[in-house]
């Protein structure tokens, strides 16, 4: 807007000869006033720079060119030809910040958005709840949680599209909202709180067990932005798990880092749904990766590798391969990969993505560790 403002006046001032000042004595020097500009209007001329973050993707597994992308800054994007062009379909709606977008496993028409991204940076927007779609995008109603401002991830039961998991994390910039892990059993038009901590404690992450709906991880997470700080963990951030679709949970803690945690990231694989990882964020910007092969009965860390730039409160992500056992990516700056469950990692190419340029004289591909490192770190396994 303050390009349209400071070009609009530049045009107006042109108009009049050049700007009239104090020191201008001639007696027909035109002023700028509110009629010279009433026959200007403002008019969008397009980007002014690139797009930011991108919080979250979600695939047509029935129509494979169908995508959704949720931005960070900026709307929900809807491609029907694998990217070639893209349409705004989210413009009318409460806010303009995403936090992830769901398909409905049952029915691909059937979208699932949370707004707000849940990140900490001082500049992020807030959302108003969680909104459904039943055409296809082409139309959204809000089905409230408006108070939990930042939604990081929903769940849609494969067996019963009414049974819907939010992970909410709740206000930033101050305590209270509505914020843990809420669960519908009646698509939506109810809500139940059925994970919950602290003022300050929202639900990071959840995900099912491949095959068991019944079986949930849950990372809670415990938070608080100042103008002058963020406050980015506590005692109340942790691993949860139920084994009766949220009605009770047990706190992970077998061999996982004692003492206050912050931001933490979970997958399950698909091939061995027993097989749970962690990226766990510590403090000092320390932190790693953790591995259970008993259903997060007892973990082993498998290295250090963290989220690097400006850390895990942006990029706390990690992300399965579907086809290759062990095989993990971890949302970075730049993207890692790992195809032994996490103990050792390298940077895949990313040349072309925001923020992924490489630095000078170094290729992208090299592996990075960040903060500080760019050799490869690894850790022995027990």
């Amino acid at each position: 807007m303050r390009y349209k403002i400071v070009t609009l006046l530049w045009v107006a001032g042109m108009a009049c000869g050049g700007w009239a000042s104090e020191s201008d004595n001639e007696p027909n020097q035109p002023k700028l006033n509110s009629g010279l500009l009433s026959g200007i209007k403002l008019r969008g001329i397009g980007p002014a720079l690139m797009s930011g973050r991108i919080a979250d993707i979600a695939i047509d597994a029935e129509h494979p060119n169908t995508w959704y992308v949720a931005a960070g800054s900026g709307n929900l994007w809807k491609t029907v030809n694998a990217g070639t062009t893209w349409k705004p379909i989210f413009e009318k709606y409460g806010a303009y910040s995403l936090g992830c977008v769901t398909i409905d496993p049952t029915n691909p028409n059937t979208l699932w958005v949370g707004t707000g991204e849940d990140v900490g940076g001082r500049h992020v927007g807030y959302g108003d709840g969680v909104y459904k779609s039943l055409d296809g995008g082409k139309g959204f109603k809000n089905m409230g949680l408006k108070e939990s401002e930042h939604i990081a991830r929903i769940l849609v039961d494969p067996r019963n599209a009414d049974t819907v998991y939010v992970a909410a994390q709740g206000p930033l910039w101050s305590s209270g909202g509505e914020r843990g892990l809420y669960k519908t059993i009646d698509g939506g038009r109810t809500w139940e709180v059925i994970l919950h901590k602290g003022p300050y404690t929202g639900v990071t992450d959840v995900v099912f067990e491949p095959g068991n709906p019944d079986v949930l991880y849950a990372a809670t997470h415990q938070r608080h932005r100042t103008v002058w700080a963020l406050v980015n963990g506590g005692p109340e951030s942790g691993i949860h798990k139920s084994v009766d679709g949220g009605q009770t949970w047990q706190e992970l803690k077998g061999g996982l880092p004692g003492g206050d945690k912050g931001k933490i990231a979970l997958a399950v694989s698909p091939q061995k749904p027993k097989i749970v990882y962690a990226s766990i964020e510590l403090a000092g910007r320390k932190g790693g990766i953790w591995r259970s092969e008993n259903g997060g009965q007892s973990w082993t860390k498998m290295s250090d590798y963290t989220s690097g730039g400006t850390g895990p409160h942006y990029y706390q992500e990690l992300f399965c391969d579907p086809h290759r056992f062990d095989t993990l990516y971890h949302a970075n700056v730049r993207l890692g990969r790992t195809d032994d469950g996490g103990r050792s990692w390298e940077t895949v190419e990313s040349s072309h993505k925001h923020c992924g340029q490489p630095r000078r004289g170094l290729p992208s591909s090299r592996p990075r560790f960040s903060p500080g490192g760019l050799r490869r770190r690894t850790l022995p396994l027990p």
